[in-house]
């Protein structure tokens, strides 16, 4: 009888897993980014000029990438969008700014709070650029100051479609939307949001431009898309706003 062998099999290694955000190709290479921009929109009441300026003064001495909204629909409203690679900025240097004593006054509007993150599609053609420059040459572009930010969830009906029956759906949303980009009338920042959100939306849109007005027909010309009519279970709440002050550009 032959002695068993004490030699053991390993296992199959699995394998790796790639969260990797990639983009077409460049020169002949495929593009590959692990960085991402983070973006959070924060919605203030009671915030009167004192205030309001206090909390402009203050984002001026530090370092953030950051707007500040004059909200639309209230009065004493303001927006506050931050924007960092790192997302630990928003619970240490943003969280010690917000809790200056100059600042107690404000009180914070929780269903409007939205954070969301930059993603790529496998398209773009400079993945760095999409990913960390482009949304924050729209927020702090001060010839484009009005902003709808909004969130949204899609029905889990359209996860289950397969990758050829979302192409001409997503293609048709997209389509829309470059129209009024190449118009100059709107352009948007598209961030996911999946299991970031405090009510689980999937995305977060903040739509840009000069002027008020096409923002908000190209809201009602997305209502007639399929992807929207049909597959769109929730969106917003919505804010308006007009930027107050914004801080320079650093790319």
């Amino acid at each position: 009888m032959q002695p068993q062998s004490s030699k053991t099999h390993s296992p199959v290694p699995a394998e790796a897993l790639d969260i990797s955000e990639k983009g077409g190709p460049k020169d002949g290479k495929p593009q590959t980014s692990d960085r991402r921009l983070f973006c959070q929109l924060l919605v203030f009441t009671r915030a009167r000029a004192g205030e309001t300026a206090k909390l402009i003064e203050l984002l001026k001495s530090s370092k953030l990438d950051a707007v500040v909204y004059a909200d639309v629909n209230d009065p004493e409203g303001i927006g506050l969008l931050v924007m960092s690679e790192n997302p630990d900025t928003f619970v240490t240097e943003l969280r010690n700014l917000l809790l200056n004593d100059q600042l107690t006054r404000l009180k914070l509007k929780p269903e409007f709070t939205m954070l969301g993150r930059t993603y790529a599609i496998g398209f773009e053609q400079d993945l760095e650029d999409w990913l960390l420059k482009r949304s924050k040459r729209i927020a702090l572009d001060s010839a484009t100051p009005w902003v709808v930010w909004y969130p949204l969830r899609r029905k889990p009906e359209f996860e289950l479609l397969s990758k050829e029956e979302q192409r001409p759906i997503l293609m048709e949303h997209g389509t829309i939307g470059r129209r009024f980009g190449e118009a100059g009338f709107a352009s948007d920042i598209r961030l996911a949001c999946h299991g970031i959100d405090t009510h689980d939306n999937e995305f977060v849109l903040g739509l840009v431009g000069k002027d008020l007005y096409p923002l908000s027909r190209l809201v009602q010309d997305m209502r007639k898309t399929q992807q929207t009519a049909k597959y769109i279970q929730s969106l917003g709440p919505f804010f308006v706003g007009r930027a107050l002050w914004q801080s320079p550009i650093k790319l």
